[in-house]
């Protein structure tokens, strides 16, 4: 084709930073495949990456501002709708106060650098208190465990998966996720690798997963009781003799409450802890005996360990566990990231528990409260009620707690705003909806998951497209709104406004590489190296690497240790006769928001409830047939799966599906709506020591519903 020509860039829809090439004519996309020649990913895409095609091409997307009318939603001009959005924002605040304004920040938001780089001007132009994130129903554990103990929140140890000889994965399925809080693009090579050098892989999980399926070894485990095997890990290491000393462990000599840990777990042993968990006492002391044996190891816990009621004492575990063993900040261990651009030298540490929100109590993160508070903030009257709402990417409808229950707190809003470009579950509910543009018609470099790469690069990618002349990039949203709001920000803060505003935010890209840890890299360099630049594999960083000023590990032991006594209650009191609830992540799928791609939802129906046979067989329910879920905040509808994928007594639903609600303006995904998981997950469920959302280990029933029952009930509905 005379005019075709080649974009190489980074795949911005999930963490693993995959490079892609773009073959496009200067208009339309004509291929896009992995990028061979990217230092990082080596070629590999997951499904994922044709679908920002599907997205920027989907006739659905907005390109105008709309605002919702009696007669509808209508277009009206940007600077029409950012006047409307300020002055509704101000009114909501005159009335009612400055907090009386929510504000929730979706997970795309981590996925885009003028996002990223830009949203501080918009927060600090609200001037509330009421903030909420995805953060705190994904992976808040990992920042407060780390904040603790490594003195910053963004100071995450990632697996060192390209070298380790032994790799136990609790409660994660990168080969679904492609790593999660371990940015690594082709998990199944590098784990095919692993065990190639003769190492082993170890899944545990209540789900043989994907992943678990090419392990070494899968172990069924029944949900939210990892806190119970890892405290039976912890106890074992001390018995049997792998803790190791001080002398020999560089991590442990910086941690100066490393003794106290030898007791942390003595109350737990493996015998006490196999009846409940699944897994028998002479397993768990052989799996201990071989990860302390390898000559490498690494323990890595993620969703499954973090979304349940022990999330945050899990994760202390698993970090604590590496600790004494040797294996942090060892080849082959867990390993510090050094990324071009450091946020960590850049933010603030983080906070847990300075306020607590109004009607629930739960402590804020960083300034952020947990999800599960924000229906209550809405819908309980009293002073620093929530009466209006900003929802910037994302469909916590769908993505939180008892959906149900945030759908109406929604409804009852003043005023309402999204920033999103499409009508979903969630900013159907907006009064007007600011789209901004699409990821290839933005410049990207991941500021955030260069921070949990398993390797070091760099690389930015300028936009493939220029946007048109009546779109917005979301930086340009942001600053606008902060413009309008905040007229008397200081004179360095304008400043800044106004140069990003002329430059883009690739000009605090350049700075923030400029004041990174390696010379002469920055943007112009980067410019030159379309396909990236490979800085080398993960090297030994402590003590430099702790942002304590004393420069060593608090390892916090009184405030872990005084959540043991829930663990205390919770094995007394447990009923092993509960069907529990858990979720499930494809690689198809990424929470609510890639299913309107036809690439992407084609196939059979991968909204389904999975369930054992044995399970099935006790509930009379066969494959295939519709099964009424319930849970105490409510009930779905969906089609069985029988699969010995899933211990009994547990059962599986994906997150992100239930687009059916009216009023979506997302033809593909109304027409592969299937239900949602979070019309059962419960807002009080929740993990007492950091307020994160407890979605995995819910107690469900199961029906089934006969034939002429369920037609009934769905003509009923579509009536």
């Amino acid at each position: 084709m005379a005019n075709e020509q080649t974009h190489f860039r980074t795949c911005t829809l999930c963490e693993a930073m995959c490079g892609i090439e773009v073959k496009h004519d200067g208009e339309n996309i004509l291929s896009i495949k992995g990028d061979k020649n990217d230092p990082f990913s080596q070629g590999y895409i997951c499904p994922k990456a044709t679908a920002l095609q599907d997205l920027h091409e989907d006739p659905d997307r907005l390109r105008q501002p709309i605002e919702r009318t009696a007669d509808g939603w209508k277009e009206i001009s940007w600077p029409e709708a950012l006047d409307k959005v300020a002055a509704g924002i101000q009114s909501v605040q005159k009335l009612y106060g400055q907090n009386a304004l929510g504000i929730y920040l979706g997970n795309p938001n981590v996925h885009n650098m003028g996002s990223m780089l830009t949203v501080k001007h918009l927060l600090t132009s609200l001037k509330t208190r009421s903030r909420f994130s995805a953060t705190s129903i994904d992976q808040l554990p990992h920042h407060v465990v780390c904040m603790h103990l490594f003195g910053h929140m963004l100071r995450i140890p990632v697996p060192d998966v390209n070298r380790t000889q032994y790799m136990l994965i609790i409660g994660g399925n990168p080969l679904a996720s492609n790593g999660s809080i371990m940015t690594a693009p082709n998990m199944r090579q590098k784990l095919k690798d692993l065990k190639a050098r003769d190492g082993k892989v170890v899944v545990i999980d209540p789900r043989r997963t994907e992943t678990a399926e090419i392990a070494s070894e899968h172990h069924f485990i029944r949900p939210a009781t990892d806190v119970l095997l890892l405290l039976a890990m912890l106890n074992e290491i001390y018995a049997q003799g792998f803790a190791k000393t001080t002398a020999e462990n560089k991590a442990a000599a910086l941690a100066p409450e490393i003794e106290r840990i030898a007791t942390f777990a003595k109350d737990y042993s493996a015998e006490s802890v196999a009846s409940i968990t699944g897994i028998t006492a002479v397993e768990i002391k052989r799996l201990v005996k071989e990860f302390c044996e390898a000559e490498s190891a690494v323990c890595y816990g993620r969703m499954g360990v973090s979304v349940q009621e022990f999330g945050l004492l899990s994760q202390y575990l698993i970090m604590v566990i590496n600790i004494v063993t040797g294996r942090l900040d060892e080849v082959g261990g867990l390993m510090f990231p050094n990324p071009a651009v450091d946020l960590v030298n850049n933010s603030g540490p983080g906070y847990l528990g300075k306020r607590h929100s109004r009607v629930s109590k739960l402590p804020d993160f960083n300034g952020d409260y947990p999800v599960v508070a924000m229906a209550d903030e809405m819908l309980v009257e009293g002073e620093g009620q929530l009466k209006g709402f900003i929802n910037v990417a994302g469909n916590p409808v769908l993505s939180t707690p008892n959906g149900e229950k945030l759908d109406k707190a929604l409804s009852q809003l003043d005023f309402m705003v999204s920033l999103d470009y499409f009508v979903t579950e969630t900013s159907r509910h907006a009064n007007i909806i600011l789209p901004p543009v699409s990821p290839l018609e933005r410049d990207h470099y991941d500021v955030t998951f260069n921070g949990f790469a398993v390797h070091n690069v760099a690389k930015y990618s300028p936009a493939l497209f220029a946007k048109k002349a009546n779109e917005k990039h979301d930086w340009e949203i942001n600053l606008e709104l902060a413009k309008r709001l905040d007229k008397n920000a200081p004179f360095a803060t304008k400043v800044e406004r106004w140069l990003t505003k002329i430059f883009g935010p690739k000009f605090l890209l350049d700075q923030g590489l400029k004041r990174g840890p390696y010379e002469g890299i920055n943007l112009k360099k980067l410019n030159k190296n379309p396909h990236g630049i490979d800085l080398g594999p993960l090297q030994s960083m402590l003590p430099k690497a702790l942002k304590h000023k004393d420069k060593q590990i608090h390892l916090n032991v009184d405030f872990y240790q005084a959540d043991l006594d829930r663990v205390k209650d919770m094995m007394q009191q447990y009923d092993d006769s509960q069907i529990l609830l858990i979720g499930r992540r494809h690689v198809r799928s990424n929470n609510s928001w890639l299913h309107n791609s036809h690439r992407l939802v084609k196939g059979k129906s991968r909204c389904t409830l999975m369930l054992h046979p044995e399970t099935a067989k006790q509930q009379g329910i066969e494959d295939g047939q519709n099964v009424k879920v319930s849970s105490r905040v409510g009930s779905v509808i969906i089609a069985a799966e029988v699969t010995d994928e899933l211990m009994p007594g547990v059962v599986s639903i994906p997150h992100g599906w239930g687009h059916g609600r009216k009023g979506v303006k997302q033809k593909i995904a109304q027409a592969h709506a299937g239900v949602s998981v979070n019309d059962l997950t419960d807002d009080t469920l929740i993990d007492q020591l950091s307020g994160n959302a407890a979605v995995n280990g819910v107690p469900v029933s199961l029906e089934a519903v006969p034939l002429e029952v369920h037609k009934l009930e769905t003509a009923e509905s579509q009536a």
